[in-house]
This record gives C-alpha cells, sequence and structure tokens, in this order.
C-alpha cells in the first residue's frame, strides 16, 4: 500500500467534510408582530393591570416584546412543510 494512496485534493468517500451551517432566514430575523396582536396583546395587560392611565407605550413595548420572544422560541418547533403552500 502506498503512502499517499489519494491525490492531495480528493479524500476517501469516509472522510468527514465540513456542513455548512445555515443561519436563520431574512423573514426569520426580520419579524415584526402585526399592529392588530401587539394592540390585542397591550390592551389585555392594560385591563389585567387595573386600567392604569398614562402606561400606552409600556404596555405597547411590553406586548411587543412579549410575541417577538413567542415567536423565538417557537421558530424552531413549526412542521417542516410551513412554507409551502
Amino acid at each position: 500500500m502506498k503512502n499517499n494512496e489519494f491525490p492531495q485534493d480528493q479524500k476517501p468517500a469516509g472522510a468527514l467534510r465540513p456542513i455548512p451551517v445555515l443561519g436563520p432566514s431574512q423573514s426569520e430575523t426580520n419579524f415584526v408582530p402585526s399592529p392588530d396582536e401587539v394592540a390585542r396583546r397591550a390592551y389585555f395587560a392594560y385591563v389585567n393591570q387595573g386600567s392604569p392611565p398614562g402606561h400606552e407605550v409600556q404596555h405597547w413595548l411590553q406586548a411587543e416584546a412579549e410575541l417577538i420572544q413567542e415567536r423565538n422560541l417557537t421558530r424552531g418547533h413549526r412542521p417542516s412543510n410551513w412554507d409551502m403552500k
């Protein structure tokens, strides 16, 4: 058996090859909940906290953050045929 059985640019069939790592798609990284979703969530927070006046922005930002966090938690668990139409 020769020392250099394979040319330098070839590897044996069983050799490990690096697997490219695919990052999140553009649609996954730029997720923004719809204004209707955020408004609904913010309204429920407002009502559940006793309807305090003057906290609209805080409720809105909290609702938006919660929806984005929920999306990030469930992003990897959708069916593989989710994008198929």
